[in-house]
């Protein structure tokens, strides 16, 4: 079994809780924000339970009555939560939060935090780099010809973002000329409205225009050269759409 990578000392402490309590009927919970790798954890160390989601309150009480051995992803969301019985039973839960936290405490003997990826910076490294495995794999580029470094790290909603924004990255560095204008077109399909449309979509085109321009060749009169207008309207553009 492929080992579940972490460099994270918490992490690494519910792992080890987790596996000293495998073999006893007592019930574990793992609270922490949404896409931090919960269920991944759970179903790497227990990957013969059954799974059911907090979503179904009748499924959840159906397989208690039905197991002795349960796991259920999204616990805050089931809706008698105090109705539940877990004598004699290994149930394993995940949470995004706390909804009461009596009940909780009363249900669970063993109550685990785990860390956001922002907490987990050399965690999410690794993650970005199995996302960038797959995205590769999956739009058919050389991952020989990526610099991982230079992609970006969106841990705002953790891997949920983390992973958006390895394909959103690689795509427009492998965008041609017509796949641009074939993305622009279905924004303005949807976007598109109003009296002066041409001037409020204008940015859209000039803002990365003027900043690649600038990034580029690091002069603001050579850069008016090679768009062919005027230094001082060049100046105009960039304090309109507030360029740095």
């Amino acid at each position: 079994m492929k080992l579940f990578y972490t460099q994270s000392e918490q992490v690494q402490h519910i792992l080890k809780g987790l596996n000293l309590t495998k073999t006893l009927f007592v019930s574990s919970i793992i609270i922490g924000e949404p896409h931090i790798g919960k269920k991944s954890l759970v179903r790497y160390l227990f990957p013969d339970i059954p799974v059911v989601s907090g979503e179904d309150q009748q499924a959840v009480e159906t397989l208690l009555e039905e197991s002795d051995k349960l796991i259920i992803t999204d616990f805050e969301k089931l809706r008698n939560q105090e109705s539940l019985n877990f004598d004699n039973k290994r149930v394993i839960a995940t949470a995004n939060y706390v909804a009461n936290q009596h009940t909780i405490d009363s249900l669970f003997a063993f109550i685990y935090h785990l860390p956001s990826l922002k907490e987990r910076p050399k965690d999410a490294v690794h993650i970005k780099s199995i996302f960038l495995k797959q995205a590769c794999k999956d739009l058919m580029i050389e991952e020989s010809s990526i610099d991982p470094r230079s992609i970006p790290m969106n841990l705002s909603l953790n891997t949920k973002s983390l992973k958006k924004s390895i394909y959103q990255y690689l795509m427009s560095q492998n965008m041609n000329k017509e796949e641009i204008q074939q993305a622009l077109h279905h924004y303005f399909i949807q976007h598109l409205e109003g009296n002066n449309g041409y001037k409020e979509h204008l940015g859209i085109y000039e803002i990365p225009l003027i900043q690649a321009g600038l990034e580029k060749f690091h002069s603001q009169l050579q850069l008016s050269q090679v768009l062919g207008i005027n230094r001082n309207t060049l100046r105009k553009k960039i304090h309109e759409h507030h360029i740095d």
